[in-house]
C-alpha cells in the first residue's frame, strides 16, 4: 500500500509541475510558432507531451482508484474520493476539451481555438493544483506511518 500511495503522490506532483509549465509557458508560446511550421510543430508537440504525461496520468488514475478501493485507515474517505473525483475532472477535461482543441489546431493554427485551449486548460491546472495540495496533506497525515 505504501508503494501505491507514493506512486500516487509522485505522479500527481509530476503533473502539477507539467501542467503549470504547459499553462504559463508552453501553450501561450503556441501563438509565436508561425503558420508555415505550425502543423508539424503541433504534431510533434502532441507526440512528445503524450510520452511525458501519458505514463504519469495513467499511474495517477490507477493509484487514485486503488486508494478509493483499498483506502488506508489513516486517510479520510472524503479525501481519497475527492482526489479520485479531481482525477475524473482532469480526464474529462482532457478527453472532451483539450484533445478536441488540439485536433482542431492540428491542420492549421486557429487563434480562437488557441485562446479556448489556454482558457479551458485552467480547469486542469486548478484541478491538478488542488490534487497536489490534497496529496501533500494526505502525506503529512501518513508521515508517522511511512
Amino acid at each position: 500500500m505504501k508503494l501505491v500511495f507514493l506512486l500516487n503522490v509522485l505522479s500527481t506532483l509530476v503533473m502539477v509541475g507539467v501542467i503549470w509549465t504547459v499553462q504559463v509557458v508552453h501553450y501561450p508560446l503556441f501563438a509565436g510558432v508561425g503558420g508555415a511550421g505550425w502543423a508539424a510543430y503541433e504534431a510533434e508537440h502532441q507526440a512528445r507531451i503524450t510520452r511525458v504525461v501519458g505514463p504519469a496520468m495513467l499511474i495517477e488514475l490507477a493509484t487514485a482508484v486503488w486508494l478509493v478501493v483499498a483506502r488506508p485507515a489513516a486517510l479520510p474517505a472524503w479525501a481519497v474520493v475527492a482526489g479520485a473525483a479531481l482525477v475524473g475532472v482532469i480526464w474529462a477535461s482532457t478527453a472532451f476539451v483539450q484533445v478536441p482543441l488540439h485536433a482542431a489546431l492540428g491542420g492549421a493554427f486557429d487563434p480562437a481555438a488557441h485562446a479556448r485551449l489556454v482558457a479551458t486548460n485552467w480547469v486542469r491546472t486548478l484541478a491538478w493544483t488542488a490534487r497536489g495540495g490534497l496529496v501533500l496533506w494526505l502525506t503529512a497525515r501518513l508521515l508517522p506511518d511511512l
